[in-house]
């Protein structure tokens, strides 16, 4: 289980001109590879015309290199995509990624004013970027008889918990998700509320 830290609030777009090439940043919040992917693409589809999409994430904690990536997108080898990342590894903010669009302006920045303008982008955004902070997880499996159900949806709330999965048969079973450090209190309200009456199994 992962610790606290922070995370992209939001999407959050900073637009530059450098040399009458048009810069444009997007970064986003992205907690797993998938997400990652699927905001490159929804990038390229909005900047379908640019000259070039390159890209840049870093999903888990900040700092972490187990799950990256990046991306030149046409520009010369190592100018655009690995110091994009370089930015996004020191930048204490995790689950994230960036895009920088361009649009060419006709004159050549050579491969020192490309990382200076890919990275600077980046560093832009970040400089601006709303934070919100990641929460570590724990999903418990709830079991509880129909008298209980309203005093216990009531309650869940309170503690942040979101309902995943919920069955209905002979006993009502909820499969909730909700912040670790809520969860010892979440437990102990909901055998209070029940009188006991309640199963509870942690999650993997």
């Amino acid at each position: 289980m992962t610790g606290r830290y922070p995370i992209p609030a939001q999407r959050h777009r900073v637009d530059e001109e450098i040399d009458r090439s048009r810069f444009i940043t997007t970064v986003a919040y992205t907690p797993t590879v998938e997400d990652a992917r699927a905001f490159i693409d929804q990038m390229r589809a909005e900047f379908g015309d640019a000259t070039h999409n390159c890209w840049a994430y870093l999903v888990g904690p900040p700092g972490s290199t187990g799950q990256i990536g990046y991306s030149d997108d046409g520009e010369p080898h190592g100018t655009a995509g690995k110091p994009m990342w370089t930015v996004l590894h020191h930048s204490n903010v995790g689950d994230i990624s960036a895009v920088v669009t361009r649009y060419f302006g006709g004159i050549l920045l050579g491969k020192g004013g490309l990382v200076r303008a890919y990275s600077g982008g980046v560093k832009l955004a970040l400089e601006t970027l709303p934070l919100a902070v990641h929460r570590p997880t724990v999903d418990l499996l709830v079991v509880i008889d129909y008298a209980s159900v309203t005093p216990v949806q009531r309650v869940l709330a309170e503690f942040g918990a979101t309902l995943q999965q919920e069955d209905y048969g002979v006993d009502v079973t909820y499969y909730l998700r909700l912040p670790a450090d809520q969860s010892p209190t979440l437990q102990q309200r909901l055998v209070e509320l029940t009188n006991g009456q309640v199963l509870i199994e942690a999650g993997p």
